[in-house]
């Protein structure tokens, strides 16, 4: 019998209200449903400093920073929905991937807590775009760092009419779309790990 797929999930933003966190949400559902075990985390609950090699080199890794590298190294895959700042990723998310992404000894050359990683990307934005240009910058940073990203994705526009006050989307169409995103990424894992 093959491992079952595991994919930690989160959105790009610490907002409580966030449309991301909500989208989120119902693509882990779809993993779920899919055969995946999803563990979907909130990035406010991991406060981090700006990353910064002079930080890292007096104090060591931050706490959270540690959490979240065991956290990653746990996962097969990850479950993104980044929001779009000024047209590009938020500083939440980049600066998340940065402290994970850091190398440590014995292995300096190795991005072993999230190289190799499959992701999917998702989003969901306030704007008529929904947030496809920070989604681009996303998938080239990952892919840059050694991420497979599936090309599967969905793009949520002028989220603040698309949900309901429990977090689903409005629209059925839209709502199967993002459990299928989900499905898709945990698909795609047991192909992997089959």
């Amino acid at each position: 019998m093959s491992e079952t797929p595991r994919i930690l999930a989160f959105a790009g933003s610490a907002r409580k209200d966030s449309f991301n966190k909500k989208l989120v949400a119902i693509a882990a559902a779809g993993a779920r449903e899919a055969g995946a075990h999803v563990t979907l985390i909130d990035l406010a609950v991991f406060p981090l400093p700006l990353m910064d090699q002079d930080l890292e080199e007096q104090i060591g890794v931050p706490e959270n920073a540690r959490k979240l590298k065991d956290l990653f190294a746990a996962h097969h895959g990850l479950l993104i929905s980044a929001p779009e700042y000024n047209s590009s990723i938020t500083p939440l998310l980049k600066n998340t991937i940065d402290w994970v992404s850091r190398p440590e000894p014995p292995d300096v050359t190795m991005l072993h807590y999230i190289s190799g990683k499959t992701a999917a990307l998702i989003s969901a934005s306030p704007g008529p775009m929904g947030g496809k240009r920070g989604l681009a910058i996303v998938r080239s940073l990952l892919i840059n760092i050694s991420v497979t990203v599936l090309p599967q994705s969905l793009s949520i526009a002028r989220a603040a009419q698309e949900f309901t006050e429990t977090g689903d989307l409005i629209d059925e169409n839209k709502h199967a779309l993002a459990k299928a995103v989900g499905a898709a990424l945990a698909e795609k894992l047991i192909t992997l790990l089959g």
